[in-house]
């Protein structure tokens, strides 16, 4: 070997140590602990705002599609930026949204959407520095099929447990009727135009009480391992609690496993989410096509089965099956049915507790021949033949002079839905120990 030769060989040597030595300490400097996405040499990441930290990719706040908004057939929310919120059971430092176009007629075109936190309660204004855009695969504009939904991409921000998140969406064109989830409990905002990311507010000048498009918010969460999701009707919608508090039954029982895992209590570390509709039924859709209401067996699949890392369903479902039928509800169709959603979830290794049927005596929907179906079914709940556990809602709010009728201090008023206090004893009621384990092999 010539002595060129052998300053040539050197010098290729020393530049491929210092080359390997580059690559091991940015390689070293980027690894966090975190779980990042591998992209393919040549592509780019489908979303420069992925998450950069550990955690859990579960539910934090979710809301059935229940209906088509009245009023909105013709011209939908055609320039309209609508601004949603929602209250965060669990924290995050990443976080997503699905969008659902479950009753449009035509696609919906959302070209600006973004995400922030509130300001303050029953605001529309947003902290600034939180303020993001958010894409879908990559692309700020998204199109959602009429009768579809949509996922959005993760981005990174930093979502406390109990906070009131905006999620804002601008369609430019109308995709017919909107869909929409009424008797939210909470005030969102509309505003005319393009104003997404307007962290003053000031322009969402009209207010609503329900929920448009928005149908799921995920984060990544160090807090939580697993989604509860909570199937019901309108005494999980919370529809007699007091509005923007956040007092609905399930709101409490989030706030009951966050409390206990900060004493040290050896339960669950879950988030829960809220999928009940006002009126729903077991086994009933409601009118239209698609149906508004969908009942839970059409909407298990899709509102229960289709969030993200459930490990639990609760299931309160059954006093509208009795009260709205003309005819007299046949127990054992209302059973069946249930078993139905169970056999569905176990399928999946989701484990179910079930709830009791609360007494409605007083409501004007209230006869001695509905009693004794809701007692049939409250006997067979409670006889272990239907669920992997029981919350007994039934036992915990019973008058003990009238077991038909609610106790005074849980009624709203109407014989029916619980008052405030009424929805803190169903969550104080709920045993946590029975969101623990798997769904069993067999029932």
């Amino acid at each position: 070997m010539t002595r060129r030769h052998g300053y040539a060989l050197l010098a290729a040597i020393s530049a491929l140590i210092v080359a390997l030595s580059t690559a091991i300490y940015v390689g070293v400097s980027a690894d966090d602990g975190s779980t990042r996405q591998t992209v393919a040499a040549g592509r780019a990441p489908r979303n420069s705002a992925a998450p950069a930290s550990t955690g859990t990719w579960v539910g934090s706040w979710a809301a059935s599609p229940a209906a088509a908004e009245p009023g909105t057939e013709t011209t939908g929310l055609a320039n309209r930026s609508v601004r949603n919120v929602v209250h965060a059971s669990v924290g995050g430092t990443s976080a997503r949204i699905t969008l659902s176009n479950l009753y449009g007629q035509r696609p919906l075109t959302v070209t600006h959407a973004s995400i922030a936190l509130a300001a303050a309660d029953d605001s529309a204004a947003a902290v600034p520095e939180s303020m993001r855009r958010l894409t879908f695969n990559g692309d700020t504009t998204v199109v959602v099929p009429a009768g579809g939904q949509v996922m959005s991409d993760a981005v990174r921000i930093r979502i406390p447990h109990g906070s009131d998140v905006l999620v804002t969406t601008y369609s430019p064109t109308s995709s017919g009727p909107v869909t929409y989830h009424p008797h939210a409990r909470q005030i969102s905002y509309a505003a005319e135009g393009d104003v997404t990311e307007d962290v003053t507010g000031a322009a969402y000048t009209e207010e609503v009480e329900y929920w448009r498009y928005l149908t799921a918010l995920d984060v990544l969460s160090n807090e939580s391992e697993g989604t509860v999701v909570v199937l019901g009707d309108s005494l999980t919608d919370g529809i007699t609690s007091t509005e923007g508090a956040n007092r609905r039954w399930t709101d409490v029982l989030s706030r009951r496993i966050r409390d206990a895992l900060a004493a040290g209590r050896d339960v669950p570390r879950y988030s829960v989410v809220n999928q009940g509709i006002s009126g729903n039924r077991v086994l009933d859709d409601g009118l239209g096509r698609p149906a508004d209401n969908p009942s839970g067996l059409n909407r298990f699949a899709r509102d229960v089965l289709g969030q993200t890392n459930v490990k639990v369903v609760v299931i309160d479902l059954g006093v509208n099956d009795i009260l709205r039928n003309r005819q007299l509800a046949e127990p054992g169709r209302i059973l069946d049915g249930l078993r139905t959603l169970v056999r569905q979830a176990h399928a999946r290794g989701i484990k179910v507790v079930g709830a009791t049927l609360m007494p409605f005596y007083g409501h004007r929907g209230y006869t001695d021949a509905r009693e004794a179906v809701r007692q049939e079914i409250n006997a067979a709940i409670r006889s272990g033949s239907v669920y992997d556990a029981v919350a007994d809602f039934d036992e915990a709010l019973r008058d003990p002079y009238d077991p038909r009728r609610l106790r005074p201090e849980y009624d709203s008023g109407d014989h029916l839905h619980p008052s405030d206090l009424g929805y803190q004893r169903m969550a104080d009621s709920f045993d946590l120990e029975s969101l623990k384990g798997a769904a069993p092999a067999r029932l």
